[in-house]
């Protein structure tokens, strides 16, 4: 049923989004304000992979769920205003074009 949040589909979205995290490189200058935004994006999105994480080994779905989709929302974001270089791909991210 689509209406149900199962361990397949925790596993699926964890899966997907540890690959963008994988696949992003920081577009952003070293020295530049965005480089810190960048980097404050990406932490974000770690933290947040890592309690979907933990709520998934806690059994805790539903929170899982809800933290892998707020990581990879913040991926995205950050893809999409240019702070992570994703190589065009828009399978992974939602690019503006």
């Amino acid at each position: 049923m689509q209406d149900r949040i199962t361990e397949d589909r925790i596993e699926r979205y964890l899966s997907i989004t540890k690959e963008a995290m994988d696949k992003l490189t920081v577009a952003a200058p070293e020295r530049s304000f965005n480089r810190r935004m960048a980097e404050s994006f990406l932490e974000m999105a770690t933290s947040y992979y890592e309690d979907a994480l933990h709520f998934r080994e806690q059994g805790d779905l539903v929170n899982a769920f809800a933290c892998v989709n707020y990581a990879h929302g913040w991926l995205d974001c950050g893809a999409r205003i240019g702070l992570f270089d994703v190589g065009g791909d828009d399978r992974l991210f939602t690019l503006f074009e």
